[in-house]
């Protein structure tokens, strides 16, 4: 099957004279500026990490090599329908090329997937150099597989490796802009032969491709433009392919040639004495000399970047200077288990698949965004650059707010990034693939991102090199600047001010008429966010100014909506005239049970309201004063009554974001138990370890943080100090923070043990203690546990009907009850 690889501890001891010092100063669960560090039960949570999870089934997760937020992402490529991520773990799908970018759990159209290798035993009959078959289709072949049937596919942190039909081995192992293969031919490939594939991306969408073969160094470099993935933009990479004998010199090519679809020319080196078109297929073909002793092993290096050829061979060289395939390997894996082994969890009484569906969740949310710092071709600066915000709507909820707990540097720089794009493109980041503007999916969502950092990191953030003044500038952009096209940045700002909602018969010129209802709950959102950075900044009169208009949810609230067969469930989000008169959505379209099968994506057509979601569920998103819908719900009991027909009814969709909050959702209407309940039932019936393990697309990262959260019994309110508590899913987990150099311990007393189908069980929150005083609250934690690094008992009962506390703040806050002054 699909698997993940052993341990590699006693590897990486084997090569700690390769690394020397630099191994010690990554050595797992140790931090290498501070020294501070919780206990470390699980040194290795690399071991922990399945990367083949949600790698088939529309799950489109990323199982190749990377860094944290590394810009290579360097992986195996498909033939598949469903190879947003490249990859397919349905071994009836063949095997491509292996190529060097690709973004994770996306949806739209196939990103990046470009310059794809591939390598060669024998080409024909006779073996001979033009016949040997380049185009994608033509050379993709079988993976092996084992006795189950699964691909003969093994992958790491920081490695990945695949048995092709034709008895070639590849192995894949990266570093921040480079990647390095190992190709292992039979003893009978006397001439092993290497494709650089420089035009099919995942959508085959080249033009202007170059190529050139330098025949005395066997260097090949390359370049093309392609088409963005989920707008209308274009982008321009560029390669660098270097070759060398893995145990033997090389040598110069044995053979060289560009070719053009099923067409190689021997002797030619440069892609200009080839008739090329749009979309043509146009690469490099090389051959080598056998190594003599058996089989032969290559290693290609292959540099990347956004500037120039020239930058992309300059990078390889710098990060890959000695083409160390293992070194490299156990560098990656030693930087994952830095990362990872910050959270820790205690596994007694905790099934394996459990422990490792949390640290798988836990890598994934640390693919994307990805650091490009040095590879931004459109402006000079000295910040961080980072790409692939697929997309904020995704991520903003759950992603960062995760980020907080354990991983603030790498957060800080990617607000430096974000804030770095609006001072040169006029309004934050939304969604952003491969340097180009994609569609924004909702609102101004990078609104919520930098109001979490900065809430929670407002003290440290000069020391972050992250500027408090620029980053409220770069909110008030997106709040008060209306941009020429709010398709791809900043929202519809000049309705929003006038109606405070956006009017469903409102036809503006700079965008789309469409998600006029989910687009106002997220503006929304998105000014609560800037109000929480004004009163953080002391500047009250913003803090003022944008709460209230955080209120505008109520503007699209129809009090007479009614859910048909359902006369209990009064009150929905619905579209809103100019004149202030209320249009009509079915409160069940685009819902599983919508009964005529809507999707609400982004056609111009969808006059609905709504994105991807329906009705029902977007009337449970107003983060910011859930208190105030509790109230317009008809009170707590309604409230948890309709809670229950969500679930009941089947309106809850895991696969979709919008949905994230509501199994938390309890927890306002004092029910807890409640929220600990459906949460472990969510996960329950839709997540596991599987290659099919996600109802959906991965997201970026937002599911997996989702469920790392989900599993650590905490839920986030992003651009606040709280989050809500549950129960977590071991007896005990810590957060270390570099930045506070700080652990926090989540102790839960009486664990015994997580019920199989997320139902009953003795999981739920009876009694909270902070550092042995009772707390306010036995549904949610404040920030500052997690800044000064306490110890949080929890005492778990078997009662579901356990409660938030009797303290009069012990609600989880809002604003319509003086909560987030």
């Amino acid at each position: 099957m699909v698997r993940s690889t052993t341990p590699l501890v006693a590897l990486a001891m084997g090569f700690a004279s390769v690394l020397g010092s630099s191994l010690a100063l990554s050595r797992p669960g140790v931090d290498a500026r501070t020294g501070k560090r919780a206990d470390v039960p699980i040194p290795d949570p690399a071991s922990h990490v399945n990367l083949f999870i949600g790698t088939t089934s529309s799950g489109h997760a990323f199982p190749g090599v990377t860094l944290p937020h590394g810009m290579v992402k360097t992986g195996m490529d498909t033939d598949s329908t469903d190879n947003h991520a490249g990859y397919d773990s349905n071994p009836s799908f063949s095997a491509t090329g292996f190529s060097q970018l690709h973004d994770d759990g996306t949806g739209g159209s196939v990103p990046l997937s470009i310059f794809k290798l591939w390598p060669f035993a024998s080409c024909g009959d006779d073996n001979r150099f033009e016949i040997c078959a380049c185009d994608i289709n033509s050379r993709k072949v079988l993976r092996k597989t084992l006795a189950d049937g699964s691909p003969d596919d093994a992958a790491e942190p920081g490695y990945f490796a695949s048995n092709l039909s034709t008895d070639i081995r590849v192995e894949l192992t990266a570093t921040r802009r480079a990647a390095l293969h190992r190709y292992t031919f039979p003893a009978n490939a006397t001439i092993p032969r290497m494709v650089i594939d420089v035009t099919n991306d995942g959508q085959q969408s080249n033009s202007l491709p170059i190529v050139h073969i330098d025949s005395d160094t066997g260097r090949v470099t390359a370049g093309s433009t392609f088409a963005a993935s989920f707008g209308p933009g274009v982008y321009r990479a560029y390669t660098c392919v270097d070759f060398k004998g893995d145990g033997f010199d090389l040598g110069k090519l044995a053979e060289y040639g560009t070719y053009l679809g099923n067409s190689p020319i021997r002797g030619l080196v440069d892609g200009v004495q080839e008739y090329t078109g749009y979309r043509s297929e146009l690469g490099a073909l090389v051959g080598f000399a056998q190594d003599g002793s058996g089989q032969t092993k290559i290693l290609a290096r292959i540099g990347m970047s956004f500037i120039s050829t020239d930058q992309a061979c300059a990078n390889a060289e710098a990060e890959i200077p000695d083409f160390d395939f293992d070194g490299t390997r156990v560098a990656a894996r030693a930087e994952w288990n830095e990362l990872l082994g910050r959270v820790q969890v205690e596994t007694d009484g905790v099934d394996d698949d459990t422990v490792e569906l949390f640290y798988s969740s836990l890598y994934r949310t640390h693919i994307s965004p990805a650091d490009y710092t040095g590879e931004n071709p459109l402006w000079d600066s000295d910040e961080p650059y980072y790409d692939s915000f697929y997309c904020n709507w995704d991520t903003f909820r759950t992603l960062y707010p995760l980020m907080s707990l354990h991983d603030p540097e790498n957060f800080a720089r990617i607000v430096r990034g974000m804030i770095n794009i609006q001072q040169h493109e006029g309004w934050l980041p939304e969604c952003r693939g491969a340097t180009a503007k994609q569609w924004i999916q909702g609102g101004s969502d990078g609104d919520p991102i930098l109001g979490e950092f900065f809430v929670k990191f407002a003290d440290q953030a000069a020391s972050l090199n992250v500027s408090a003044d620029a980053l409220y500038k770069a909110l008030l952009a997106d709040a008060e600047d209306q941009p020429p096209d709010w398709n791809l940045q900043g929202r519809q700002a000049n309705a929003w001010k006038q109606f405070g909602y956006i009017p469903q018969d409102l036809i503006e010129p700079g965008g789309a008429n469409t998600k006029q209802v989910s687009r106002a709950l997220e503006y929304a959102f998105g000014d609560f966010a800037i109000s929480q950075v004004a009163k953080a900044m002391n500047n009250t009169a913003d803090g003022e100014k944008y709460a209230k208009r955080a209120g505008n949810f109520v503007n699209v609230w129809n009090p007479d909506t009614t859910v048909p067969g359902n006369d209990s469930i009064v009150g929905m989000v619905q579209p809103r005239f100019a004149n202030g008169s209320f249009g009509f959505t079915d409160p069940r379209h685009c819902s599983p049970n919508d009964p005529t099968g809507a999707n609400c994506f982004l056609f111009n057509t969808n006059f609905d309201g709504f994105y991807e979601s329906s009705p029902i569920v977007y009337s449970q998103f107003v983060p910011q004063d859930t208190a105030k819908l509790i109230e317009l719900q008809g009170g707590a009991d309604k409230f948890v009554e309709r809670l229950d027909f969500i679930f009941d009814q089947n309106y809850f969709d895991s696969t979709d974001e919008p949905s994230q909050q509501i199994p938390f959702m309890y927890h306002y209407a004092n029910k807890p138990g409640h929220s600990t309940q459906r949460s472990r039932q969510v996960l329950a019936q839709h997540f596991s370890t599987a290659t099919n393990g996600l109802p959906g697309n991965d997201d970026s990262g937002a599911m997996a943080s989702y469920v790392a959260f989900f599993l650590a019994g905490l839920y986030p309110v992003p651009a606040t100090k709280q989050y809500l508590l549950s129960s977590p899913f071991f007896p005990q987990i810590s957060f270390f923070n570099p930045v506070f150099n700080s652990t926090t311990t989540i102790i839960a007393r009486n664990f015994a043990g997580n019920p199989a189908n997320g139902t009953g069980g003795t999981v739920f929150v009876q009694n909270v203690t902070i550092d042995g005083q009772p707390a306010k609250s036995n549904c949610f934690l404040e920030w500052d546990v997690f800044q000064r690094g306490a110890t949080i008992e929890l005492t778990l009962t078997d009662d579901i009907e356990v409660s938030c506390g009797n303290a009069t703040d012990a609600l989880p806050p809002s604003l319509s009850t003086g909560g987030f002054d």
